[in-house]
């Protein structure tokens, strides 16, 4: 086998329809654009959302709601998942690599830790946001609270 005798597998090419190429063809005359109209004309080109002058319905419907740009979407943790992550790895120093690695947040999360729950050991925390509740909760255990 060489470059000269490569061909495409059987039935996976199509021959293309030669439109407007006379009557013979069966593809002729109208070329398969139906009888007169916009759309059998060269250049046209159908706006989205065009209704036939219709009143288009985004138009219709009213416009409602906004986004804020400046919201700051969290990933919340709560304290009894921390408390139950410090057990299973046995560790004290808790932050958001550690979370990530345990599956509790995705890598880029922008981490909040939420008081729920009841928290029994001293927890070194670092995370991007705290409740109070979970403030108070690590500091009433001479745990630490490190915003980042």
């Amino acid at each position: 086998m060489n470059l000269s005798n490569l061909r495409p597998a059987k039935g996976s090419t199509h021959t293309k329809k030669r439109l407007g190429r006379g009557q013979g063809s069966g593809w002729g005359g109208t070329s398969t654009r139906g009888h007169k109209g916009a759309k059998s004309r060269s250049g046209y080109s159908h706006k989205v959302g065009f209704e036939g002058g219709q009143m288009p319905l985004q138009r219709r419907v009213p416009k409602f709601g906004f986004n804020n740009v400046n919201r700051v979407e969290y990933r919340i943790v709560n304290i009894s998942d921390l408390e139950a992550l410090a057990e299973k790895l046995d560790i004290v120093d808790i932050n958001v690599e550690v979370m990530h690695q345990a599956g509790l947040v995705s890598k880029n999360d922008i981490v909040k830790v939420l008081g729920k729950g009841k928290l029994t050991k001293k927890l070194n925390v670092t995370a991007n946001a705290f409740s109070k509740s979970a403030e108070e909760a690590i500091k009433a255990l001479n745990g630490t609270v490190n915003t980042l």
